[in-house]
């Protein structure tokens, strides 16, 4: 039983992960640049509802990522080390912090008003959520092939 709830809990933490890694790439490489083009009159409209749906989108498979991270540390899998499991949890704990430190805020001073040197902020530190993210996507793969 403890092995099938480890795969299932690894298996819903890769599902995450991949899944936020796909999401990040696609927000550092096209949105988080499209940003600038948007046009000053419709921009505090248009980031207020970037802001609120996004967080649809991403605060499902967050929260599911650091949930399953959490649980990793009861139920490892027997074939998966475990500073394979902190070292994930650490990667995640990096997202969230850069997410609170320097993306929310950058966000919540956009929604009043592009500011070109809050967007090369916005653009600039998420590269360490895009590089986070990225890890944590080869070391989840990594992980999957210990599972099989």
């Amino acid at each position: 039983m403890h092995d099938e709830m480890a795969r299932g809990v690894a298996l819903l933490h890769l599902v995450a992960t991949l899944f936020m890694v796909g999401v990040i790439w696609f927000v550092q490489v096209v949105h988080y640049p499209l940003l600038a083009r948007v046009g000053r009159a419709d921009f505090e409209e248009y980031e207020q509802a970037h802001v609120r749906l996004t967080g649809w989108v991403v605060a499902p498979p967050m929260l599911t990522e650091l949930v399953t991270a959490v649980l990793l540390l009861w139920v490892r899998p027997d074939r998966v080390p475990l500073w394979a499991i902190g070292a994930g949890l650490a990667l995640v704990v990096v997202n969230w912090v850069s997410t609170w430190a320097f993306q929310i805020p950058c966000h919540d001073r956009l929604t009043r008003g592009f500011e070109p040197a809050v967007h090369r902020r916005l653009v600039a530190t998420n590269w360490l959520r895009t590089t986070v993210w990225s890890l944590r996507g080869l070391l989840v793969l990594g992980t999957a092939f210990r599972l099989t």
